[in-house]
């Protein structure tokens, strides 16, 4: 009977080992599996995170880039402005024009001491054209063009006459106006008639003008002065012989003054041309393109001809015809 008891005991004990060998076996299996799929979720997390860096590194890339090529351009559109005076004038917001002041109709001061007068008008509407303000300066004939060299002004609008050893220096604009020279004289002044009677007569005028230039070239002794008024002065006191001036200069001069003894002795056959000279070369040349469009449209307008008959009651803004 004991060894009966015993042999179930064991049989007993050998089958609940059993059990709880596959029940450890399945348990090991499990965990196994277990932690192969943690395994491949993590590499999975590590490859997704990955693409996601590697995303977000060439997005910065591109944002970077973009952002370089945005600051190349802007350096390059910084670069052309500074080689490009129109592109300068609308940053500042103004155009500096240069003149005298001095000279009625063309640029003076009125009663109330503003300066006025064709240019200054002329000068304003070019500039509300670009778009921009307009800051006058005023100087005497030779600073206007030394400033204009050195870049302190866009450009002088004073009457100035187109001649071939300015143009050698200076881009012009498109003429807008149009004026003969006078030959100004005491009224009993006799003996000049004509320009070849200059020759060995003293004279006054700004130095370097047109008018001075075209005095010397008939032989005439010039006498430099700083404006129109002190011209007169010197023509009236008997100091000069003659002045050469524009006609319409002459004129103007009587208006105010009717009781003057001066009178003209000789004008030239052809009408100088009057325009805008500014710095050569390419720096002025999408300003210049925007003047001559300025005073297309000025013209075209019939801006320029009242303006004319405003300050010369004459049209000067059209080329005289020829007769």
């Amino acid at each position: 009977m004991m060894r009966k008891q015993n042999f179930g005991s064991s049989m007993a004990a050998a089958a609940v080992a059993a059990v709880m060998g596959l029940t450890l076996i399945g348990c090991s299996q499990t965990g196994a599996e277990t932690t192969g799929d943690q395994n491949t979720a993590d590499s999975a997390a590590q490859e997704s995170a990955a693409e996601e860096n590697g995303a977000s590194q060439e997005a910065q890339e591109q944002e970077n880039s973009a952002a370089s090529g945005t600051e190349a351009e802007e350096a390059s559109q910084s670069e052309a402005a500074r080689d490009d005076l129109l592109a300068q004038i609308r940053e500042r917001g103004e155009v500096i024009v240069a003149m005298e002041g001095t000279w009625s109709p063309w640029t003076y001061h009125n009663e109330d001491d503003e300066l006025v007068g064709y240019d200054v008008e002329v000068a304003q509407a070019i500039a509300e054209h670009l778009g921009v303000g307009v800051s006058f300066v005023e100087g005497e004939w030779d600073g206007l063009f030394a400033g204009l060299d050195a870049g302190r002004y866009d450009m002088v609008v004073n009457g100035v006459e187109i001649t071939d050893e300015r143009a050698e220096k200076y881009d012009f604009s498109e003429p807008y106006a149009y004026n003969r020279t006078a030959i100004i004289v005491s009224g009993d002044n006799e003996e000049i008639q004509s320009f070849e009677d200059l020759s060995g007569k003293n004279t006054a005028n700004t130095i370097s003008s047109t008018y001075a230039e075209l005095a010397e070239s008939y032989g005439a002794n010039v006498t430099g002065v700083d404006d129109l008024n002190q011209t007169f002065e010197l023509l009236l006191s008997g100091r000069i012989d003659a002045t050469l001036n524009a006609e319409l200069t002459y004129y103007d001069y009587m208006k105010a003054h009717p009781d003057a003894n001066i009178k003209i002795a000789a004008l030239t056959q052809d009408a100088s041309e009057v325009a805008i000279p500014m710095r050569k070369g390419a720096e002025t040349e999408s300003l210049r393109a925007a003047v001559n469009e300025a005073i297309d449209e000025m013209r075209a307008s019939g801006e320029l001809a009242q303006l004319s008959e405003k300050y010369f009651d004459s049209d000067i803004s059209q080329a005289p015809q020829e007769e």
